[in-house]
């Protein structure tokens, strides 16, 4: 499995997915601009302890990204979708999208055609607008990973 990171700003946020990614042997595709280094010192400041065990990719923009991997499926997960995770089957080399925490992905990505948005249901509360990023994450991978009868993973 593939998550992707669009322009992650909270390092504790993208450490959290980064173990998740590590223990799941899933790959973590980050997006730049971030909003912390990737330098060794700040890695372990944030609590990103398992970066060694991780196989973990960066690209500039979402253009690179794209250049990379052109025709793979990339569900994108947004609040304003349509239609719930649960309404797909996942194959092990699907990509999942999540937006930066404080503004999602720009409009032109929502409308790539080939990204799927989905949705993870929720009371739909303006105080409340989403869930945490490494959450949501987490809710994401191991339903595709279930129905991939948990490849790779004891």
């Amino acid at each position: 499995m593939n998550i992707v990171l669009y322009q992650p700003e909270i390092p504790q946020n993208t450490g959290n997915i980064a173990r998740t990614a590590a223990v799941s042997a899933s790959t973590l595709h980050l997006i730049k601009p971030m909003g912390f280094s990737l330098s060794e010192k700040a890695l372990r400041r944030a609590g990103l302890d398992y970066w060694n065990l991780l196989d973990v990719h960066v690209y500039e923009n979402f253009e690179d990204f794209k250049k990379t991997y052109p025709n793979q499926q990339l569900y994108l997960l947004t609040t304003h979708a349509q239609k719930s995770y649960a309404d797909y089957h996942y194959r092990p080399d699907d990509f999942f999208m999540f937006g930066k925490e404080t503004a999602g992905v720009p409009e032109y990505i929502h409308k790539d055609p080939l990204v799927t948005s989905i949705r993870i249901p929720m009371l739909d509360l303006e105080q409340a607008r989403s869930l945490n990023l490494s959450n949501a994450v987490s809710i994401i991978l191991y339903e595709a990973l279930k129905q991939n009868s948990f490849p790779n993973l004891r």
